[in-house]
């Protein structure tokens, strides 16, 4: 079957913002204008088309990230409409993995908000070329230059803008290209009429000015654009264009253009400049990986005819097909009915069709090719981030790394078929969400789920409801708490057992420090002269991992220990991995005991957005609640707190803020760190923890 579209006509993009920066109103005027849809969807009504999930459209929100595919002047176009809440980053992370540029939505109001800088720097850590859309220009309050201040204040960011707005607020009624020195306005019932004009004669000054400016901004980091300038030659459309797909995927600029999705403005020069100025999956750097067999460095280019190399970003359980994984192809063909490798677990899988994805329908196709994303009906035991690769050219991937969660709540089954239910329900759910956890706690008979926020518990229980027909009693949230160590220490476990027969016999010799944050557990092998075994090591290193699961203050996992196995000893009869294992955990409890361990809370970094008026009673709750303020701000007549809090405090912060402010002050808030817990607050934690209350 040949290629549908060539590679260079595909592009794989992200919508990425702040919650209520409109980037599923904007994916929806995308779907209508390219022919995919024949109905504008609305967020407002629950009819959007991208927030298909029924927890979506009750809170008018995106919760889980959509893929859908379109085409536009004879390129295909595939899509991922990411979440903005902040306890649904998650989906936004492997969103990115996968994509090759980004669309930044900024809501022309409030510029750059708190989860903006979130998803700023994870696309800066994927190092994803982006452009960024201004919306809500019609808005009272919109200004296009404040907001792109605000991106190099806040995001460090090289904003270089390709339109200016013609008009704002209730008058905005089209924009200006500065690349080609139009004018464009959009009629019709749903502006699907992009009318081209010439620049009306009151704003000509205005933009050529602009143009010029836009002409030396890339003449900085653009040779032929720079040299042309200085000798003054025109610099045509065309070569201006050209010179801004270079810097944009060099990362170093970002174009901006602006509109108002909700009044259908702007859309279509944003198609264009996806085309024109996002990267093809030939455009970005080949991706890396190693190689499953011997660990060595390898690259694997996006050609049809090199070795298959897939990743795995996404789990679904849909009701009608099954388990479904959404992939995305680096190099080679994934055929349908096709065995593949799976690097990461060392099985072969078989794909049993595949799937071209549009929001929850689907289009069944035979292949998808280097660059392309779809979905994979069949695979078993693939999870999210795994490697599928030919198995003859075995390779390893880069995997997705994911935030630990910070709140947790009990659950308890109403009757005896939701308890049977229960645990299946549970495991199809963390299948899908890599941030959401769930466990068993065999002292109290209750069932504990974690997750990155209030709101993702609440929908997590939902969905067990609705989709799994699970009743459940909810507890009360709980905060995630950590444990830490401050110093190094060193201690021996024994583990000799003799009971009639062959014995038991390990014994262990471990330094522990404490390491960098991020780092986790680190294990390392000094031991010399083979006292411990080689056959052996992996029982101790798995015997010190599971003994971080507990830390010796209040019971809670410990985060970032560096251990080293330096010395032990062995038996030539009575030695076992099960002995060397147990010798290693009760080293490791010795060992944690003596290095100063301490006890995390995770801090949330809190935006409130308050008129003057309520300001001092404001900050007076937040240090009511052991909060710290940053940093304050101005903007037009709201003052913005910057402030970290601990997640503790936080349970009920929206009523109460409400009450405070008579309901005008507004607030944004995610995880920034874990910092130690305050003595007082600590032996109160010890305390409940020892009485089974925590």
């Amino acid at each position: 079957m040949p290629r549908p579209y060539e590679i260079e006509r595909v592009r794989n993009i992200g919508i990425i913002a702040h919650i209520d920066a409109g980037k599923t109103t904007v994916t929806e005027r995308v779907l209508y204008y390219t022919g995919i849809t024949y109905k504008i969807g609305e967020v407002h009504e629950g009819t959007a088309t991208m927030d298909w999930m029924e927890q979506e459209r009750e809170r008018g929100i995106t919760i889980t990230a959509a893929a859908t595919s379109a085409e536009w002047n004879d390129h295909l176009v595939n899509i991922i409409d990411t979440p903005g809440h902040v306890d649904f980053t998650a989906e936004v992370e492997r969103g990115l993995r996968v994509l090759d540029g980004g669309v930044v939505v900024f809501d022309a109001v409030a510029g750059v908000e708190p989860q903006s800088e979130t998803v700023w720097r994870q696309a800066d850590r994927y190092s994803v070329p982006r452009i960024c859309f201004v919306n809500k220009m019609d808005r009272v309050g919109a200004d296009f230059v404040r907001t792109q201040q605000m991106m190099v204040d806040r995001l460090d960011a090289n904003p270089v803008a390709i339109q200016l707005p013609i008009g704002a607020e209730e008058h905005f009624q089209g924009v200006i290209d500065l690349t080609e020195m139009v004018c464009w306005t959009f009629g019709g019932e749903k502006g699907e009429e992009a009318i081209c004009g010439e620049v009306p004669a009151d704003l000509l000054v205005e933009a050529n000015a602009a143009r010029e400016t836009l002409v030396e901004q890339i003449g900085n980091v653009d040779d032929q654009v720079a040299i042309s300038y200085i000798e003054g030659h025109h610099v045509n459309g065309h070569e201006l264009r050209t010179a801004i797909r270079r810097a944009t995927l060099a990362n170093t600029i970002t174009p901006v253009l602006c509109g108002s999705a909700l009044k259908n403005k702007g859309l279509q020069p944003l198609l264009d400049a996806v085309i024109d100025y996002l990267p093809s999956p030939e455009d970005v750097p080949p991706v890396k990986g190693v190689d499953a067999n011997d660990g060595t460095e390898i690259e694997r280019a996006a050609d049809d005819d090199a070795p298959l190399s897939a990743v795995a970003f996404k789990i679904v359980a849909d009701p009608y097909v099954g388990r479904l994984a959404y992939v995305r192809v680096y190099s080679g063909v994934l055929q349908s009915g096709a065995a593949v490798w799976n690097s990461a677990k060392g099985r072969r899988e078989r794909i049993g069709r595949l799937l071209r994805m549009h929001a929850n329908d689907r289009e069944e196709v035979d292949a998808l090719y280097a660059g392309g994303i779809g979905a994979a009906v069949g695979l078993k035991q693939t999870f999210t981030g795994d490697t599928l690769c030919d198995p003859d050219s075995q390779v390893v991937l880069e995997g997705i790394a994911f935030p630990e969660p910070v709140i947790s709540v009990a659950l308890e089954p109403r009757s005896k078929p939701d308890q049977e239910r229960m645990a299946d329900s549970l495991t199809k759910l963390s299948e899908e969400d890599p941030t959401f956890h769930w466990r068993f706690n065999d002292e109290t008979g209750q069932t504990i789920i974690s997750g990155m926020g209030e709101l993702h518990l609440e929908v997590i229980v939902d969905r067990m409801k609705r989709e799994h027909r699970v009743e459940a009693n909810v507890g009360r949230p709980q905060v995630s708490y950590r444990e830490a160590i401050r110093r190094p220490a060193s201690a021996e476990g024994r583990f000799v057992r003799q009971t009639g027969g062959r014995g038991q016999y390990g014994v262990v010799e471990l330094e522990i420090e404490p390491g960098e944050s991020g780092d986790g557990f680190v294990f390392e092998n000094r031991v010399v002269g083979g006292s411990v075994p080689v056959e052996y090591i992996s029982a101790v290193r798995a015997g010190a991992e599971e003994s971080l699961d507990s830390g010796p203050v209040a019971g809670y996992p410990v985060l970032d220990v560096h251990v080293a196995l330096v010395d032990g000893a062995s038996h030539a009869v009575d030695s076992s991995e099960m002995a060397f294992k147990n010798a290693a955990i009760l080293g490791m409890r010795d060992a944690l005991k003596h290095a100063q361990p301490v006890l995390l809370e995770p801090l949330m970094r809190i935006e409130v957005r308050v008129p003057e008026d309520h300001f001092g009673a404001v900050v007076g709750d937040l240090n009511s609640r052991r909060g710290h303020v940053v940093s304050q701000d101005t903007m037009g007549k709201l003052q913005i707190v910057n402030a970290t809090v601990p997640l503790a405090q936080t349970f009920g912060y929206s009523t109460d803020l409400r009450s405070l402010s008579q309901g005008r002050a507004t607030y944004t808030m995610e995880f920034d760190r874990y910092e130690p817990v305050p003595q007082s607050v600590s032996a109160t934690l010890v305390e409940r923890s020892a009485v089974g209350a925590v």
